[in-house]
């Protein structure tokens, strides 16, 4: 009786190659999932699901991670304000912890004793999916024919043509990863330290150039309206306002960072939504929360951003970030007013019940009302007071 593997499928050539190696090669009974988080019509998931059977595997299912992606993780991006080195959403290393939890728990359903994806050795992602693996499923081995076998794709297409699977596989220009957080987009030109992207490797080009105002309704924190139209679900809000925005080519640039693996990476990436509820959701934080609040938020989200971006999602220590960040957002509900132009977008201002720049206690820089000029005048001297004193000794003695 063969022994089944759960291969994590997205039907591109690396995962085809997967298919025919562990069936063939190693053997093994092929169960191919494809977790959606937000990037698939369903033309295109039915597509990968008929190209998995004609590829051999036992049984094929896609699993919906859509909801749950967005209530354990994007939630708290947004009410982290999370952008990776001040620039990137983590459209895709977020996403990824979610398609290997849903493959691993699909693992444990059939009692796999394998589980295999088909990342290379020269990316994130081999550590992102090794390490949820190792987490959930300690006691199922682990196969990753590219990585192990250290194939060129040249030496994958010809095995394929060797197996009977004949088919043109076009190496894109760009390489496009698209979920519910964002687009990714690599090529020749992020592969150099200077080299931007042309406006044709982005998914999607300018259609809209009449500026246009929209109106962002949060709810403690979360995105339920847009306009005059109300969301249950916040998902839903994201893919419309991806809809309204994207259209306008903002949320457009390049990310710089540190990989896992120690080396710096350049990827290209098209988040009109992100982009913009966060820069919105931040304002509001902004007229609504404390100092220190927004102060220690920025620190401990920083933190999480880091350790989801590093595969580390599962780490204990991301459940109490997150009731921390959760907790702060009591007070974040309101409407930010957003305009839309070409290749950019600007926010016009907020309207809350909880806005603490209220008149009641003055204006700045015009008039106040809650405390006197002598008030101040003693509260400064208070406040230089040990600056002076420093002042004084250190010029006393040296």
């Amino acid at each position: 009786m063969k022994q089944k593997v759960v291969l994590a499928f997205s039907g591109g050539l690396d995962t085809s190659y997967c298919v025919k190696y562990l069936s063939e090669e190693k053997g093994l009974e092929v169960h191919s999932v494809l977790v959606d988080t937000g990037g698939f019509s369903p033309e295109e998931l039915q597509q990968i699901e008929n190209k998995a059977k004609s590829l051999g595997v036992t049984s094929h299912v896609t699993v919906s991670q859509v909801d749950t992606y967005y209530q354990q993780c994007i939630k708290y991006l947004v009410f982290g304000n999370i952008l990776k080195n001040n620039t990137y959403p983590l459209s895709v290393s977020a996403e990824r912890a979610f398609q290997a939890m849903a493959v691993a728990e699909y693992a444990k359903k059939i009692q796999a004793k394998y589980v295999a994806h088909g990342s290379t050795g020269a990316g994130n992602d081999q550590v992102r999916f090794d390490i949820i693996f190792r987490i959930l499923i300690p006691d199922v081995q682990i196969i990753t024919p590219i990585r192990d076998n250290k194939l060129s794709r040249e030496q994958e297409i010809e095995y394929l043509k060797s197996k009977g699977v004949v088919q043109e596989w076009h190496k894109a220009a760009y390489s496009i990863n698209k979920g519910l957080w964002g687009t990714s987009v690599g090529g020749k030109e992020t592969l150099t330290s200077h080299g931007y992207l042309p406006e044709s490797a982005f998914p999607t080009q300018l259609t809209k150039e009449e500026p246009q105002t929209v109106d962002l309704h949060f709810e403690q924190g979360e995105l339920k309206g847009i306009n005059e139209q109300k969301f249950e679900n916040p998902a839903d809000a994201i893919k419309k306002l991806t809809e309204i925005a994207t259209p306008f080519a903002v949320g457009r640039d390049i990310h710089v960072g540190d990989t896992i693996i120690g080396i710096k990476g350049r990827v290209g990436f098209e988040a009109a939504a992100p982009l913009i509820i966060i820069k919105a959701h931040h304002t509001l934080e902004k007229h609504v929360l404390t100092k220190w609040q927004l102060y220690w938020k920025e620190q401990l989200a920083n933190w999480y951003g880091n350790l989801l971006h590093e595969g580390q999602f599962l780490e204990p220590v991301m459940r109490n970030i997150e009731t921390f960040l959760t907790d702060t957002q009591k007070h974040v509900t309101g409407t930010v007013h957003v305009q839309l132009a070409p290749y950019r977008f600007y926010v016009l201002g907020i309207e809350s019940k909880f806005d603490l720049m209220s008149a009641k206690f003055g204006s700045y820089g015009e008039m106040n009302n809650a405390w006197s000029g002598e008030d101040v005048r003693g509260f400064s001297k208070i406040l230089s007071n040990q600056t002076m004193i420093y002042g004084k000794i250190s010029q006393d003695n040296e």
